[in-house]
């Protein structure tokens, strides 16, 4: 296979040369760089984030397109004003009507020069910060004080949601390690960030005690999705257990501030609801969930036990349904099962009725709320973290599969193959065991002591997840 070459990559090259599914997935990934998107109120979304921590959501969309990764032409183009507060940024904005230089992601020192991989200068033209020895420049960080810079450990920083925290967190300007085993974590969900002075990638798992110093510990670290803590029960109540004492171990030791992402899985099936941080909730502790729901139970207990006894400081998440980009195609969850098979042509299996209801979370919340209740000073009780936004998975199957149509019909995802038929309606399947058939959150608590709400429609949460996932499959082919 004939190598790339450097004008390969430039901006001003033709797509014919590519691969038809990268020209397929490319066509239909541009909309989500430019697309308006508004909140529960009616204004515009520009940026995520609470009150002092906004990044642009315009900077945050890039890395999540698969494209990206692969060195497409997408690029950045931060306003003056945005200049000002951040380093590194991709394009200028002087140069707003320039072709866009060549995409640097996780550029290979093979395709340049021995000169240009030693060059100390930047890109000509273009005001980026570049690595010296691979001339990859990374997407911009803001600029900290050295006394307002933070190093902070993310463990399970590789998944799902704990990808979308740590672009967060290098957004903010913060020294950010990883700490992921790659059980269920993907390495391309960081690959943007890799070489970066502010971040480091460490592959190691929880259940071995790790030195490291650090001011904040995120530990995210856990199998999430049913399919993978089902899989390996044994390794993930190691991982809620002995993890979690190792990390409140670690907290222990350098006095850094810790945060455990717990799970609404603590209320089991609730006879309460909406389920408030007060109920102690109706568990089978012998299930099939049992392995998650319960170790996330004694997760908890360790925690408020080492801020009882040893005075660490402490804050617990219970976080409720999620979904966004990076969710895995088979993550066996509601949103992702629906949407592939959706983009698929496929049956979406409803199990039982489809009468249990979910609330569902857009993952930008998400991340928002767990910096803020990290930031604030609650550490007595666990905080429910989660939208109000309560429907059955029914009536969700039949939204997605709405969303995934009107999409198609708008030209924002690619179609159908010719030959693939259009089989995608709702399929009632046998109930499974355990499935819980009520879900919400009362979030009165996170209102009144972190000042947070979700500020993203679901509807707005889907079409940048049918998008990202429809650009997935498309690379898949």
């Amino acid at each position: 296979m004939q190598q790339p070459t450097r004008d390969s990559l430039s901006a001003t090259s033709s797509l014919s040369d590519r691969p038809a599914p990268l020209d397929r997935a490319r066509a239909h990934s541009r909309a989500p760089s430019v697309r308006s998107v508004t909140d529960r109120d009616g204004n515009e979304l520009r940026e995520v984030g609470g009150t002092g921590e906004q990044v642009p959501l315009d900077l945050v969309r890039p890395i999540l397109c698969i494209l990206s990764i692969l060195r497409c032409t997408l690029t950045v183009r931060p306003s003056p004003q945005l200049q000002s507060l951040y380093l590194n940024p991709l394009a200028s904005p002087t140069a707003a009507d320039s072709p866009p230089p060549p995409a640097q992601h996780l550029r290979s020192p093979s395709l340049s020069s021995t000169s240009d991989r030693f060059s100390p200068h930047t890109v000509p033209g273009w005001p980026a910060s570049v690595a010296f020895a691979t001339r990859t420049t990374f997407p911009p960080v803001k600029k900290l004080a050295r006394a307002d810079r933070k190093r902070i450990l993310v463990t399970g920083g590789a998944g799902f949601v704990g990808s979308h925290l740590v672009d967060r967190l290098m957004f903010l300007g913060h020294d950010v390690v990883v700490l992921d085993s790659f059980f269920s974590g993907n390495k391309t969900t960081l690959a943007h960030w890799v070489g970066h002075p502010n971040f480091e990638l460490i592959r190691g798992d929880v259940v071995e005690p790790i030195l490291l110093e650090v001011d904040q510990i995120y530990h995210l670290a856990c199998p999430a999705s049913p399919k993978a803590y089902q899989r390996n029960a044994v390794k993930t109540l190691k991982t809620s257990f002995i993890g979690t004492q190792n990390m409140l171990g670690l907290a222990k030791r350098t006095k850094a501030r810790f945060l455990l992402s717990s799970t609404s899985e603590v209320y089991g099936s609730p006879t309460v609801h909406p389920q408030p941080e007060s109920y102690w909730g109706n568990v089978n502790p012998n299930g099939p969930r049992a392995c998650y729901d319960e170790g996330k139970r004694v997760a908890e207990a360790l925690t408020y036990g080492y801020a009882r006894q040893d005075g660490v400081d402490v804050r617990v998440a219970r976080i409720f349904n999620c979904f966004g980009p990076r969710m895995s195609t088979d993550d066996g969850r509601l949103v992702s099962n629906f949407v592939v098979a959706a983009l698929k042509g496929e049956p979406l299996q409803v199990y039982g009725d489809g009468q249990a209801t979910r609330s569902l979370m857009f993952v930008h919340d998400l991340v928002t709320g767990l910096i803020d209740l990290m930031e604030s000073s609650h550490s007595l009780t666990p905080v429910n973290i989660g939208s109000s936004d309560e429907g059955t998975v029914l009536s969700w199957a039949q939204t997605i599969l709405s969303t995934v149509r009107s999409l198609r019909a708008a030209g924002e995802i690619a179609p159908l193959p010719p030959a693939t038929p259009d089989r995608s309606e709702v399929e009632f399947v046998p109930a499974v065991v355990d499935d819980p058939p009520r879900r919400r959150p009362d979030t009165t608590l996170a209102r009144e002591v972190i000042g947070w709400d979700p500020r993203w429609t679901v509807q707005a949460g889907l079409d940048e997840t049918v998008r990202y996932f429809a650009a997935q499959l498309e690379m898949a082919d």
